[in-house]
């Protein structure tokens, strides 16, 4: 039976087992799932089998500094918030960022298919299937960035022990300490205020058109609620809209929001990146970010933990 691609990852994702061992696993059970389940069980490939199907929505992030260049982060989940502050898990997750600040992979598959940084015996993905028996949660390396700042420095910022790992690049032809903790004072900026983009050149013209779709059925609706003596032209509504758009944009774009030390209160992050640069004899301007927040995106499980005690005690 030809074994393809997509049984080989319901294989993985059911037992977590690496590609290489899934794949030798349902050749030699010609295919058949639940014999090549008992066969990765039987060699100890599949510890972490009964796991798969949890939710690891908790864990912590990392960041790896290699060098002013060179710096990654990682995101490595849970399913508890207590086993995050679990030692192994911890080291486990400090591992996982050196792997990936040494790593050229472009995806996780390749990724998890690399040596070991920590025994070159085993993968990355066979570390984690012994990560997840020993801790006996669902552990789940998620997603990881690489950034290699060729033109200037990369500069990382952790915030709540791991809660969240941001990475700010800058392009600058002067690198000293003051330009780097004031790229560490954009990286906190971010991490609290989260934005999106990093000028407003860089916001999509398909994001700008919705956001205005939005914009224009709220004023809309604004508008019919009032008194029909003071209703405005739709022509006037949509003039109104540029204003509004442009506020939006200025809160999810770094450089136009205000800088959150500004004395003044209203310099803006980008001044601020100038007069940096002004005062250090630097062309500093920021390139890119990467902020990565643990369990962003991930639908948490629902858990009433009475019940989830009481049929752990066999009451239920």
């Amino acid at each position: 039976m030809a074994i393809t691609a997509a049984m080989v990852k319901e294989l993985r994702e059911s037992t977590g087992a690496g590609m290489m061992e899934c794949k030798k696993a349902l050749t030699e059970t010609n295919g058949d799932m639940d014999a090549a389940v008992e066969f990765l069980r039987k060699n100890g490939q599949a510890k972490a089998e009964k796991k798969a199907s949890r939710i690891a929505a908790e864990g912590l992030t990392r960041v790896s500094v290699k060098d002013d260049k060179t710096v990654a982060v990682v995101e490595v989940n849970s399913e508890t918030d207590f086993v995050a502050k679990n030692e192994q898990f911890q080291n486990f997750v400090e591992a996982v960022a050196k792997q990936a600040v040494e790593s050229d992979s472009k995806d996780m598959d390749s990724f998890m298919a690399e040596k070991w940084i920590l025994d070159n015996s085993k993968t990355v993905q066979e570390a984690l299937v012994e990560i997840t028996a020993v801790i006996s949660e669902k552990i789940s390396i998620r997603r990881f960035e690489k950034v290699v700042a060729e033109n200037g420095v990369a500069v990382p910022y952790v915030h709540g022990g791991g809660r969240i790992s941001v990475i700010v690049e800058a392009d600058t032809d002067v690198v000293n300490d003051n330009i780097k903790d004031a790229l560490k004072n954009v990286a906190m900026q971010i991490a609290a205020l989260y934005p999106k983009y990093v000028d407003m050149n860089d916001v999509p013209e398909e994001f700008k058109e919705h956001e205005k779709e939005i914009l224009l059925a709220q004023a809309l609706k604004e508008n019919e609620e009032l008194p029909e003596g003071k209703r405005k032209p739709q022509q006037i509504i949509e003039k109104m809209l540029v204003g509004r758009l442009q506020k939006e944009l200025k809160e999810i774009c770094l450089n136009e929001q205000v800088y959150v030390k500004a004395e003044d209160g209203k310099q803006t992050v980008g001044q601020y990146i100038a007069q940096v640069g002004k005062d250090n004899g630097a062309n500093l301007s920021i390139k890119r970010f990467v902020r990565y927040e643990t369990g962003e995106g991930i639908e948490k499980r629902e858990e009433n933990f009475a019940e989830e005690v009481a049929k752990q005690a066999g009451m239920q």
